[in-house]
């Protein structure tokens, strides 16, 4: 069990869990934080997408997403 939260101190945020904290890079974050209340993978997607109209990043949400998943961070869920 994982906890979002942002921690002031490191201008970051950051996973805890009982055995420790993760400290996230500010993609990882923002990417995480927007997952809060159940929200599609693919809403994620054209959202982010939306704030950087110049880059393509989709696939590099969707990567990240996945090695978060393999680490338990997140859970796999619908991505219509």
């Amino acid at each position: 069990m994982y906890m979002l939260r942002w921690e002031e101190s490191e201008q970051a945020h950051i996973l805890l869990y009982p055995e420790g904290i993760v400290k996230l890079n500010s993609s990882a974050g923002e990417i995480l934080k927007r997952f809060v209340g159940g929200r599609l993978v693919a809403e994620v997607v054209a959202e982010l997408s939306a704030l950087c109209p110049d880059e393509d990043i989709a696939a590099d949400i969707l990567a990240f997403l996945e090695i978060a998943n393999d680490k338990g961070w997140t859970r796999k869920a619908a991505q219509a």
